[in-house]
């Protein structure tokens, strides 16, 4: 089975868009949805699909403390171990 973090890029990659082109998520996973141009629509909607994939508990507020991609996978493992 994928890891996490492989299962996130997966989701990001099929699911987040900026001005209508595949986001280009960086090697370094301590960034920012929003500062990649990602809107806060956008990453609450995320949120949700993260939810339904891994089975767990996200809310809107997970997503203002969640604000990093490695924050994400943290927090999923935390939830899913």
């Amino acid at each position: 089975m994928p890891s996490t973090e492989d299962r996130v890029k997966t989701l990001i990659n099929e699911n987040l868009k900026v001005d209508g082109q595949a986001l280009n998520l960086p090697e370094d996973l301590n960034a920012r949805l929003s500062d990649l141009g990602v809107s806060s629509l956008d990453i609450l909607a995320f949120g949700k699909v993260v939810a339904r994939e891994f089975n767990i508990t996200f809310t809107p507020e997970d997503c203002v403390e969640v604000n990093t991609v490695r924050k994400l996978i943290d927090f999923i493992d935390s939830r899913t171990g």
